[in-house]
């Protein structure tokens, strides 16, 4: 019986195979019931004792692509997060974008002069008399969180930068914040921190309803690491190219030309995109 199955998570443990876990993971996605129900029986009947929580992950996958594109593009966002590296530089643009769908001036990567020292600021945010400086945690698994001394080291340096900028002129009236965005999850320790001490935290289930992956579902900015019909090369160009989320490509349609990419993969390319920015 499949209840009985167990699963070795990313982390190393182990859990009882979840049948309503899976079938909530393939909601999210958008698929509809009869693609949920085919897609979980067919799971059930290669479930084996031990199986990875990645291989279900791409039997599922496997099975929703073969029935609609932009489904199986949303249901892979998790795993497209972690292909954003290995380097943190895309992910921290795609921090950037969140932020100018929120209306924001933004600037990225940039190095700024505290009260002491001077630090490396991934995102500054700016809307209005508004500043954020927001610090972005990049992990390459899905096993790895950001621990407390994260927002530890982070409130020392936005301090560090508040009070150098509440002396200056061309801040007057100004109001300041801090906050980290990572692609994973916080301890609790970290969370507890955090809003202790007024740091805003934005992790891949946090908070409840404003989470990374629920601003991604609700604004479509979905990164293009999720698209089937691009290869990890074209992906890697494009990335390098400072193109990071699916709505780019629709503005600049000539990108995909530029990286040697055929007419008619083109075009498949762009009708996945407006799948899933259309949504």
């Amino acid at each position: 019986m499949s209840h009985n199955i167990k699963v070795m998570k990313s982390s190393g443990d182990t859990e009882k195979f979840s049948r309503i876990k899976l079938i909530r993971s393939l909601e999210h996605s958008g698929a509809d019931t009869k693609a949920i129900d085919a897609v979980v029986r067919e799971v059930e009947t290669k479930l084996f004792d031990g199986i990875s929580s990645k291989m279900i992950y791409d039997l599922a996958f496997s099975l929703l692509r073969k029935k609609e594109l932009g489904i199986a593009a949303r249901y892979k966002l998790k795993k497209a997060m972690m292909e954003l590296g290995p380097t943190g530089y895309p992910f921290e643009s795609f921090v950037g974008e969140i932020f100018r769908l929120r209306g924001f001036e933004v600037e990225v990567g940039q190095v700024l002069q505290g009260h002491c020292v001077t630090h490396e600021v991934d995102v500054v945010a700016t809307l209005g008399m508004e500043q954020h400086f927001i610090e972005c945690k990049y992990y390459l698994k899905t096993g790895k969180n950001a621990n407390v001394q994260v927002p530890l080291y982070i409130r020392s340096r936005v301090d560090d930068l508040i009070r150098k900028r509440s002396l200056e002129p061309e801040f007057t009236g100004y109001t300041f914040h801090g906050g980290i965005v990572t692609n994973t999850r916080f301890t609790t320790d970290a969370i507890t921190f955090g809003e202790c001490t007024g740091l805003h935290l934005m992790s891949w289930d946090y908070p409840v309803g404003n989470s990374l992956k629920d601003f991604i579902d609700k604004e479509h900015i979905f990164p293009i690491t999720v698209l089937t019909k691009l290869s990890q090369n074209d992906k890697q160009k494009l990335l390098n190219k400072g193109l990071v989320i699916c709505r780019q490509l629709l503005e600049q349609p000539d990108a995909l030309h530029l990286i040697g990419m055929d007419h008619r993969k083109q075009e498949h390319v762009f009708r996945e995109v407006r799948s899933l920015c259309s949504e």
